[in-house]
């Protein structure tokens, strides 16, 4: 009796050890997984969290609602810090940032408010939040309540401007997920759920549809259909930001407040971040836009692996093609992307691609906007290999090009002062630029010059009140024609003070300095 006792305690006790080594091992493993990985290991430990039937036919959405409203939360931001900015969204269709998403809009000169809200989206049960940048980057503490009253302090794992997505972490486990969803699969028409905090309310949900897929829209970048309607210079010029839209446009309610919350298909299947509305009130008018969950995911595993957006360029600028373009050019294509220029050791380059050609498709799928190319392309790091397609004299080639990262731009003079690049001065100016035209220039009167299409906000032009539309003909004494040649004359910038030179209107000149630290 006593040997079967014995036998029976090795027996639990070598069970316990083994259990115990088990979930190192496995705790060890979920720390190199993806989000996606690890939320298969939730589900394949939890199967009946994913049994959940799609809401078709008559609409019955209380399934995917119960699924998903425990795993949005709301994000509350206190902040503190220098002066306030000019709202970018006024008079503008398309409202975000402060007017959209709990921040009440100031003028400059005013006190900056002291707090915000939004919403954010649980991705993975220890606590990793997916939510907008726009949410969190003034932030100087995060608070993340979740819908049983629960509060948590959370910290930013990482934040890119470019695709308004952040990364926030909670000190939690066995929190509940919203299970991530295929955004490539999502039709035109399709059902969806916004659930997130609008307007100071708890949680909320709405049902709507999927109005159009691939939208851009302008609001993280200069679109090109915004400098054409913004300055009424004439035709569209190059793409020169460094922004992704492809947004997922759907007739759900979203209100201020909805920011960063989740966009859901009738299984509860998270294919989109609620991040914008087109309204000329700031309130629901509409349309609601949601980045896709596919772009988003990539993003957000840099985040956690780097701490910021590891991105892949092809290295060239292009035009959307319109008729405008085509009589420009010469050109009779009606999809596609025209390339203006090439950058140098860029990608596109190493593969043979030039000025003038006609990007038609990627990977094998017909280019009909930028949306098309930047959204692939920024699912990729540097390193990774894409299929490009390309029109040149009529003829289709097709070449797979090695994308490039941020390395190959130019860096400034080894004798100045600051050690940064001048692309990195590029970036503190917070600036976007598009070349002045022609019939700009003479009408100003100039032999240079490049607009300020978009002043972004916490930019050096933003604090010092640059705005949108000044036509700067010389930065640091060299005239400027591109964005090139701008990031080319920074590289001149010295004791961090950079020289501009700007015509605001005909018969007029103003020169000042811009310090870099202020």
């Amino acid at each position: 009796m006593k040997k079967i006792g014995a036998t029976l305690l090795t027996a639990i006790v070598g069970g316990a050890i083994a259990v115990g080594g088990y979930k190192l091992f496995e705790n060890k493993q979920m720390d190199n997984m993806t989000f996606e990985e690890r939320q298969k290991v939730y589900y394949a430990n939890n199967p009946g969290d994913e049994a959940l039937m799609s809401s078709t036919g008559n609409p019955d959405f209380t399934q995917a609602a119960a699924a998903v409203t425990p795993g949005v939360v709301h994000i509350n931001v206190t902040m503190s810090g220098r002066g306030s900015r000019e709202g970018s969204s006024e008079g503008m269709p398309f409202d975000m940032f402060e007017e959209f998403f709990g921040v009440p809009q100031q003028r400059r000169g005013q006190a900056r408010p002291q707090t915000a809200s939004g919403s954010g989206v649980i991705i993975s049960p220890d606590g990793y939040i997916v939510t907008n940048n726009h949410v969190v980057e003034d932030a100087d503490k995060i608070e993340v309540v979740l819908t049983d009253k629960k509060t948590y302090e959370a910290k930013v794992i990482g934040r890119d401007a470019n695709f308004d997505l952040a990364l926030i972490k909670v000190n939690a486990n066995n929190l509940p997920i919203v299970k991530l969803g295929n955004s490539d699969n999502v039709q035109i028409g399709e059902w969806v759920l916004a659930v997130g905090y609008p307007l100071g309310l708890q949680s909320t949900v709405t049902a709507g549809i999927i109005s159009a897929k691939g939208r851009q829209i302008g609001i993280l970048g200069e679109s090109q259909q915004q400098q054409q309607r913004g300055y009424g210079y004439g035709q569209q010029e190059q793409v020169i930001n460094t922004a992704v839209e492809s947004f997922l446009q759907t007739d759900a309610v979203i209100n201020k407040g909805n920011s960063g919350g989740a966009l859901v298909n009738a299984r509860g299947e998270l294919i989109g971040i609620n991040s914008a509305i087109a309204s000329p009130t700031g309130t629901y008018a509409g349309y609601g836009f949601a980045i896709p969950i596919n772009l988003a995911k990539k993003i957000l595993d840099d985040f956690k692996e780097f701490g910021s957006v590891k991105r892949g360029y092809v290295g060239v600028t292009f035009a959307e093609i319109n008729d405008a373009l085509r009589k420009e050019v010469g050109i009779t294509d009606v999809n596609g992307l025209y390339v203006r220029d090439v950058v140098k050791g860029g990608a596109a380059e190493a593969a043979g691609i030039k000025a003038g050609d006609v990007l038609t498709k990627i990977e094998g799928r017909t280019i009909y906007g930028s949306p098309d190319l930047q959204e692939h392309v920024a699912r990729l790091r540097p390193g990774d290999k894409v299929k490009l397609t390309y029109k040149r004299a009529g003829k289709e080639k097709e070449v797979v090009i090695t994308l490039k990262g941020e390395e190959s731009k130019a860096k400034t003079d080894a004798g100045d002062e600051s050690s940064a690049s001048a692309t990195e001065i590029f970036n503190k100016l917070g600036a976007s630029f598009v070349p002045a035209t022609d019939a700009r220039k003479k009408e100003l009167g100039i032999s240079s010059g490049v607009i300020v299409s978009q002043v972004h906000r916490g930019g050096v032009f933003d604090y010092f009140g640059v705005e949108r539309g000044l036509v700067i003909t010389k930065i640091n004494g060299k005239p400027v024609n591109s964005v090139d040649e701008v990031e080319s004359a920074l590289s001149g910038t010295r004791r961090n003070i950079v020289r501009v030179t700007g015509v605001p209107e005909k018969g007029s000149t103003v020169e000042f300095n811009v310090p870099l630290k202020y």
